[in-house]
């Protein structure tokens, strides 16, 4: 979150950067903790950490909320239990969000001097964030935290870089479920400057900032959500599951169509990196914020659900109208995401003979326990006929007859199909369709 005037800040796309401060017992993770050296492996590589993250949570992709995109650093316990008693009247526990998730800027800028702890900030917590946990806890919900893998969070809060086990044991302590993990503040030291050893990302200097701490939430009695705010630095796609539940695929969201169809971009690039307790994380969602269109948020919540990304809200849930709540508690769409049987995502295909070039891949197919998807994204301007033929749906076996349901409304179309069959529909400008195909 490079977003305080009084860092540096070195840019290298539009969704990834690097600041610095300017001038002025183990609870379902493996049983092992080994740090037993590897023989072609010198330095710190060859010490570190290699536990896997728990296999007590993280099979499916994470749902719950964030402050950040809301508040930013004007966060508080008020706000914080507000969001929460939102999940409930609203209906989005039902749904199966659970996480209630603190992001930057909630502890005093120095660490306690005798504990060395980090200290909640006493005039945004005054209850101290295990008493927030309590609450939420209470309710039937998890909560989740935010720390930096470097000296200081991006808001240049106390990092976690080398008090991995003091923090995870602190985390523990307050009741704890998931843990944010980002990338801000790192030593030169700490950095890649060229090919890891043996040329696997596993070994550079970013993955193993993150196995630390990694390693230290393996150690608490309670199981932790882990997520890598890395940013898509470091391959973290070719190694991230070993070390947690789901990684960061680019810098900070956008409420924009632009930030919308980048991060898809993206993400389409490394899809088979997702499965069970394996997720690329495409950032917390915009729904709710800036001047994206009803037609924009229900692309967003879809393509987070059809690629298996975590769902974390990141508005002030009380202002949300009726039609995006709707989206976002769409029990079809939320069934694919969590489907328990089928961790792949959906994935591009060739929907007819001769596909127009588009800016990122407009048709999507995937499985899961409830029969074949197809999602269609109309990335133009302008309202357009979108067609598939049923022969070129990957999955689909058999001759037909074929139904097709509709997941947003929840109703089967008219008539059945054949797989010699097209079907076309009218999708109206940057909006996402989305179809369950199953046996007549």
């Amino acid at each position: 979150m490079s977003k305080y005037a009084s860092w540096s800040c070195v840019v290298s796309n539009p969704y990834y950067s690097q600041c610095v401060p300017g001038s002025s017992g183990s609870s379902g993770t493996s049983t092992s903790t080994s740090t037993a050296s590897m023989p072609s492996l010198t330095g710190i590589a060859a010490t570190a950490p290699t536990t896997p993250p728990s296999k007590l949570t993280g099979m499916l992709p994470a749902l719950g909320w964030n402050h950040w995109n809301a508040y930013g650093c004007s966060i508080n316990e008020t706000k914080v239990l507000a969001a929460a008693n939102d999940f409930i009247s609203l209906g989005l526990k039902d749904a199966s969000y659970e996480y209630i998730n603190i992001d930057d800027c909630w502890p005093l800028m120095q660490r306690d001097p005798t504990t060395m702890q980090i200290v909640p900030d006493p005039s945004k917590f005054p209850n101290g964030i295990s008493g927030v946990a309590t609450q939420i806890h209470a309710l039937g919900l998890k909560m989740g935290i935010y720390s930096d893998a470097g000296t200081a969070t991006c808001a240049g809060f106390p990092g976690s870089l080398g008090m991995e086990s003091l923090d995870a044991a602190t985390f523990s302590s307050w009741g704890i479920d998931y843990l944010k993990y980002d990338n801000c503040n790192v030593p030169a030291n700490w950095t890649d400057s060229s090919t890891p050893q043996d040329g696997d990302w596993y070994n550079s200097n970013s993955a193993i900032r993150y196995r630390q701490m990694g390693g230290a939430l393996a150690e608490q009695s309670n199981p932790f959500q882990f997520d890598l705010c890395i940013w898509g630095a470091a391959n973290v796609w070719d190694w991230g599951a070993r070390v947690g539940h789901s990684w960061r695929m680019s810098g900070d969201s956008a409420p924009t169509w632009q930030y919308i169809t980048e991060i898809i971009g993206i993400n389409v690039q490394y899809l088979s990196s997702i499965n069970f307790f394996s997720h690329n994380d495409m950032d917390m969602m915009e729904i709710g914020n800036g001047a994206l269109t009803i037609e924009e948020q229900r692309t967003h919540f879809a393509a987070w659900v059809f690629l298996k990304s975590p769902i974390l809200l990141g508005t002030d849930l009380s202002l949300l109208n009726s039609t995006q709540i709707s989206i976002i508690t769409n029990p079809e769409l939320l069934a694919f995401s969590q489907d328990s049987t089928v961790g792949t995502p959906a994935a591009p295909f060739n929907a007819t003979a001769s596909l127009p070039t588009t800016s990122i891949p407009e048709y999507y197919s995937g499985e899961s326990s409830k029969g074949v998807h197809v999602f269609i994204i109309n990335t133009s301007s302008s309202s357009a006929t979108k067609s598939f033929a049923f022969a070129n749906v990957p999955g689909l076996t058999g001759s037909g007859p074929f139904i097709l349901h509709d997941m947003w409304t929840g109703t089967d179309l008219t008539g059945t199909y054949s797989l010699d069959s097209t079907f076309s529909v009218t999708v109206v400008s940057h909006d996402t369709v989305a179809y369950r195909i199953t046996s007549s």
